[in-house]
């Protein structure tokens, strides 16, 4: 059994974001983000699904060339290859973040 809080040690970082993962298991890896206000827009790619949800704070994303505004308990798809930027986001924002992997080639 493994247990945990997501608030505990939630503080954000000086500067960017802090990932911390939870759990692996299979092709599932779940995180927290903790977003500092001073976060440099990147640019993500991904080659696995993504489901995100905002815990707590308000983040600006750039989704696939389109402005999408985040509020505490907003969450979002992100199929494997979607294009997407933190364009701004409130000091001390907190994510939880799911990561799909493709199962592996069966032979």
């Amino acid at each position: 059994m493994q247990m945990g809080n997501l608030f505990t040690d939630a503080e954000a970082p000086l500067k960017g974001e802090r990932f911390d993962a939870l759990l692996t298991h299979r092709n599932l890896v779940v995180e927290r983000i903790v977003s500092s206000a001073d976060t440099a827009p990147t640019e993500y790619v991904q080659d696995q699904d993504e489901w995100v949800v905002l815990l707590r704070g308000e983040a600006t994303l750039e989704i696939a060339d389109r402005s999408v505004e985040l509020h505490s308990g907003d969450y979002v798809f992100l199929p494997a290859g979607t294009c997407h930027v933190v364009r701004c986001v409130t000091d001390g924002a907190l994510w939880l973040a799911m990561h799909l992997f493709p199962s592996p080639a069966k032979g």
